[in-house]
């Protein structure tokens, strides 16, 4: 009887101790199936104040849930609330995904590597947009190794996927830090001359999904210039000091105060949607590079990385036709990407940072989302 009641009793200390979520994860059974003959599921793990579900499916990010000042917690990312509606997609493609093997935008679809011309399926405007019809965020990752507060999944990308020559093997760890940091890392070799430039493309609302307007957030990024473009989203090849233009953000300044102003609109009438060029200290080391603050709750991110630049883009293209996970439209300028990257279509630009990955080479990129409260 008393080995009964000690039982017990640890049974509800137990029970007592375990930390319960202030919020509703999403079911696992919403995302587990098999496509292409590979295995699909969700996966949580948790670290510091951050929980994060991720579907191995494009390595997406389905939910990372934070808390405000007052510790009162929202979901910060856009995502879908089932695997179907991912795979079988109405809305937006890259909503937490990796995206490569060449992120942001190839033009006319082509580069040359070492005297050889190699062609890509076109599914932006004529452009190759974020690795093509079938990048990184529409195959099946396998997963290496689930822990506690981290996620490894690896990927093997055929010689000839998407156009791309050279097989390329890619191994990439989500860890949440005791800090509150939601940390991505990338390695990738290959067996011929290919290009590379991986990235992470969450859709950050720090006001919760579907929860009003970024324009009011402030944003600060450490670049004085930027690779303009043209009406297709193209860089022009020129380097633009963003000094005297409403593309400065080296103090903080409302996403909303210029963006209507014509030079921001370009040609699209939207928004922003640019490459920045990163002031560096060095050009390996992991160093701050950006920060998105949300006055009304208090949330924030810094952005810290050992890429060149930061695409930022600040939603120009959600109408509201399509709803996020939790029932609410994802609506104009209500999230932001901050993509960690090399400069946009590097392979056609040699003066631009090289994306170009040789036998016996390693690609590494490290992003650092770290959020904070104020």
């Amino acid at each position: 009887m008393k080995k009964l009641l000690f039982g017990a009793l640890l049974l509800l200390a137990a029970s007592c101790t375990k930390k319960q979520e202030p919020f509703a994860l999403l079911p696992v059974s919403d995302f587990d199936t098999t496509l292409n003959g590979k295995a699909v599921s969700l996966y949580t793990i948790r670290g510091g104040d951050l929980t994060m579900q991720v579907t191995n499916y494009g390595a997406r990010v389905v939910t990372l849930w934070a808390p405000d000042r007052e510790g009162r917690y929202e979901d910060v990312v856009l995502g879908y609330q089932n695997i179907d509606r991912y795979v079988n997609n109405t809305g937006e493609r890259f909503l937490g995904a990796v995206v490569g093997r060449c992120a942001n935008r190839i033009a006319g679809g082509t580069f040359t590597l070492d005297g050889e011309t190699y062609t890509l399926p076109q599914n932006d405007h004529g452009q190759t947009l974020h690795g093509g019809l079938n990048g990184l965020d529409r195959v099946v990752w396998n997963v290496d190794s689930v822990k506690a507060d981290r996620l490894v999944l690896s990927y093997l990308a055929a010689d000839g996927e998407e156009g791309f020559p050279g097989n390329l093997s890619i191994t990439m760890t989500y860890t949440l830090t005791p800090e509150n940091g939601f940390k991505i890392t990338y390695r990738a070799t290959t067996d011929k001359p290919t290009v590379a430039n991986i990235s992470h493309h969450s859709f950050f609302n720090l006001k919760g999904e579907g929860n009003g307007t970024v324009t009011d957030n402030l944003l600060t990024i450490n670049g004085s210039a930027i690779t303009p473009v043209d009406s297709v989203l193209i860089p022009t090849g020129e380097i633009l000091p963003v000094e005297g233009t409403p593309f400065d953000f080296r103090s903080a300044r409302t996403i909303g105060e210029r963006i209507d102003q014509e030079n921001v609109q370009l040609k699209n009438g939207r928004g922003y949607d640019m490459n920045w060029v990163i002031d560096r200290k060095s050009p390996d080391d992991v160093e701050w590079i950006a920060s998105l603050y949300e006055p009304v709750s208090g949330r924030g991110i810094e952005v810290w990385s050992d890429q060149p630049a930061l695409q930022f883009y600040s939603g120009n293209f959600f109408d509201g036709s399509t709803t996020g996970k939790t029932g609410k439209p994802l609506r104009f300028r209500e999230s932001v990407a901050l993509e960690t990257q090399k400069y946009p279509d590097g392979p056609n630009h040699p003066d631009f940072p090289s994306t170009i990955l040789r036998p016996g080479e390693v690609y590494t990129h490290t992003c650092l989302y770290k959020f904070f409260t104020k």
